[in-house]
C-alpha cells in the first residue's frame, strides 16, 4: 500500500481535488498531523515484535521527523488526556543541547510535529517533556552514561547514536533502563559511521532496519543544497555515507583507512602528469568470469622523489567480458586519458595476455609485469604514498575504494579477488615507485 506522500507525488490536480473534497471540516483539520498519511515509507515503523528500529540515513532524509513522529505514536492516545502505548520515555542525544534543539525544538522536532490539543510542555530545569496524559520525555546526554542508571522506560529515541562520545556505555545503561511495559521498543535515528556499537545492534536479531538517501526527501530539500552536495560528494565514500546512508566499514589494521581515502579524495590533483594505465586480467573469460581490474592514474614525478605527486583518475574495470572485451577497455580508457602505457600483470596468462592485446592493437606500449610477492606486500608502499598525502582521487572511484578498505596488514579481507585494487597498485607501483626498472618482488618482462 503505498503512503500519502508517494500517492501525492504521482497524482493529478484533479485527483487531489477530488480527495481532499471528500474530507469532512474535521478530517481537513486534523490532516496535517496524521503523519500515516505524509510519511514517506522509511518513515514509518515496520511492522512485527522488533526491539529496536534503526533508521539509517543521508543527511536531511527526514530521520528526525520519522522519530518525533514514533514517539508521539507511542505517547498519545484516543483523546488528548488517554494514556497511549508508553508513559516514560528517553530521549538520548549526543548532548543535551542536541537533544533540546533537535529532538525537541527542531524544525521537526517532537514540539513541531505535535497538534495543539496534545503538544507538551519543555520543562527546561527538569530537561523533560510532559504531556496532557502524563507522560514524561527526559533527556539524557551521551556524554553522561551513568545519568541513565536508575531512571526506567517504556520507550526511548536515541539520535545520531554514531556520534555518541561513549557510544557502547550510553547505549548499554540505556538497554538496563528499557524495562517498563509488556514490550518496551527504541528507535535510533543515524546517520551512519564504522562504529561497533551500531554493527552490534544492527546484527541484532531483534532490530529491524530502514534506510533512506537524502534524495528520499528532496521534497523537503532546497534544490541548490542537493545539486550543491551531490556536486561535490557525488561517488565519493563520503558521499555514499553522509548522502546515501550507507554504512562504510573499516576492518582492524587495514592499510587504507576511511580517514585516508576521504582525505585522497579531497585533495589536489597534478596539472601535469605522465599517465598509465594498469590491468588485473582475470583468470578466466567469459560472462562468468571475475572481473577485470582497469585502473588509470597520473604521476607529476618532476624534481626530487619526496615532490612526487598522483592522482587515481578512473576506474574503468569490466566483468563478465572476453579477453577481447577488457582489452578493448583497456585500451579505450588509455585513449579516453591519453596513457603513455599499459601496465599488464601477467601472472595468469604469461605471453598469451600481450598477444590478446596486440591482436587489438600491435603498436601500443606495453609493460607486462609479474607478482613475486603477496598482495598485502606489494600493496604496502602504495599506501604508505596515501599516508604521506601524495595521492589523490577523482570521484566515481567508490568500488575501488571499498576494495583498498578491505586490504589489511594481515591479507586480503575481502570476497574473491581484490581486482580494482590489484591494478591499482600496479599503476602506482609504474608511476611513483618504479617508474623505469619495476620495484622489488615485481620483474619487468615487456619493453
Amino acid at each position: 500500500m503505498k503512503s500519502g506522500a508517494v500517492w501525492l507525488a504521482s497524482a493529478t490536480p484533479e485527483e487531489i481535488d477530488d480527495f481532499l473534497g471528500g474530507l469532512s471540516e474535521n478530517a481537513l483539520l486534523a490532516l496535517p498531523w496524521i503523519f500515516d498519511f505524509w510519511a514517506l515509507p522509511h518513515q514509518l515503523p515496520p511492522e512485527g515484535a522488533w526491539k529496536s528500529w534503526v533508521i539509517l540515513g543521508g543527511r536531511g532524509a527526514g530521520k528526525t521527523r520519522a522519530g518525533a513522529e514514533w514517539v508521539r505514536a507511542q505517547v498519545e492516545g484516543p483523546t488528548p488526556t488517554a494514556p497511549g502505548r508508553a508513559r516514560r520515555i528517553a530521549l538520548v542525544g549526543e548532548t543535551f543541547d542536541q537533544v533540546r534543539e533537535v529532538m525537541v525544538l527542531g524544525e521537526s522536532g517532537i514540539l513541531a510535529c505535535s497538534p495543539p490539543d496534545r503538544r507538551p510542555k519543555w520543562v527546561a530545569t527538569r530537561r523533560s517533556l510532559e504531556w496532557p496524559n502524563g507522560a514524561v520525555a527526559t533527556a539524557f546526554s551521551a556524554h553522561d552514561p551513568d545519568s541513565l542508571r536508575g531512571p526506567q522506560f517504556d520507550a526511548a529515541w536515541a539520535d545520531e547514536l554514531a556520534k555518541w562520545p561513549k557510544a557502547q556505555d550510553a547505549w548499554d545503561q540505556l538497554q538496563f533502563a528499557l524495562r517498563l511495559g509488556e514490550h518496551p521498543q527504541q528507535v535510533v535515528t543515524t546517520t551512519p559511521r564504522n562504529v561497533g556499537v551500531l554493527k552490534s545492534i544492527l546484527q541484532n536479531p531483534s532490530t529491524v532496519i530502514s534506510r533512506a538517501p537524502t534524495e528520499a526527501n528532496r521534497a523537503y530539500l532546497a534544490k541548490s543544497f542537493l545539486a550543491e552536495v551531490e556536486a561535490r560528494y557525488g561517488g565519493q565514500s563520503l558521499g555514499r555515507q553522509e548522502l546515501q546512508g550507507e554504512l562504510i566499514e573499516e576492518i582492524e589494521d587495514a592499510l587504507w583507512t576511511q580517514a585516508m581515502i576521504v582525505s585522497a579524495q579531497g585533495r589536489d590533483e597534478p596539472e601535469q602528469m605522465r599517465i598509465v594505465v594498469a590491468v588485473d586480467p582475470p583468470v578466466t573469460s567469459g560472462p562468468k568470469s571475475d572481473a577485470c581490474g582497469i585502473v588509470v592514474a597520473g604521476a607529476d614525478t618532476r624534481g626530487p622523489r619526496k615532490d612526487w605527486r598522483a592522482v587515481v583518475l578512473a576506474d574503468r574495470s569490466v566483468r563478465g567480458v572476453s579477453a577481447d572485451g577488457w582489452a578493448r577497455a583497456a585500451l579505450a580508457a588509455m585513449e579516453e586519458f591519453g596513457a603513455d602505457r599499459l601496465v599488464v600483470e601477467v601472472n595468469q596468462g604469461g605471453d598469451l595476455v600481450e598477444q590478446v592485446i596486440r591482436q587489438v592493437d600491435d603498436t601500443v606500449p606495453v609493460r607486462k609485469v609479474t607478482a613475486m610477492r603477496a598482495k598485502r606486500l606489494r600493496a604496502e608502499p602504495v599506501a604508505a604514498l596515501y599516508e604521506q598525502g601524495r595521492i589523490a582521487h577523482r570521484r566515481g572511484l567508490g568500488a575501488l575504494e571499498d576494495q583498498m578498505a578491505l586490504m589489511a596488514r594481515t591479507g586480503w579481507q575481502g570476497q574473491g579477488s581484490p581486482d580494482r585494487l590489484d591494478a591499482l597498485v600496479w599503476a602506482l607501483t609504474e608511476l611513483m615507485i618504479a617508474p623505469s626498472s619495476g620495484a622489488p618482488g615485481v620483474r619487468s618482462l615487456g619493453r
